[in-house]
């Protein structure tokens, strides 16, 4: 139990500095406007990398331990629902209605598209 434990804080506290590094980099590349590209950039490329991780894990029989570093710790440290959740309480108080629901929409169908893609991509290299 404690390597599982070591194992999702290890690769959570990676994730969140990847998550930092990768969300400063995003500032300097795009104009902030009202919509948060930066994290909106983070979560669908974890959301990419989680399908990707669930697949290579399947087909190369990874441990739970590493299946969970990679997911649960480094996905989930990397990703951020609770900025996301904050940015978008911000729009709805300052009345940019029509950009919370892009946010929200293209969030919600981005990750879960670009989650199927990292599955088809694990896929496809693991297939070779």
């Amino acid at each position: 139990m404690w390597k599982v434990l070591l194992a999702v804080f290890l690769g959570g506290g990676i994730g969140s500095l990847m998550r930092y590094g990768a969300q400063c980099v995003l500032h300097r590349l795009v104009v902030p406007f009202l919509f948060p590209w930066a994290t909106f950039g983070v979560n669908i490329l974890g959301s990419f990398f989680i399908g990707l991780f669930y697949v290579w894990a399947v087909r190369f029989n990874l441990s739970e331990t590493t299946r969970l570093l990679l997911t649960t710790g480094l996905c989930g440290g990397f990703t951020t629902f609770s900025t996301f959740s904050h940015e978008g309480m911000e729009m709805l108080r300052g009345g940019h209605y029509a950009v919370f629901m892009l946010y929200v929409v293209a969030s919600v169908a981005a990750g879960v598209a670009c989650a199927f893609a990292g599955g088809w991509c694990g896929s496809w290299l693991a297939g070779r």
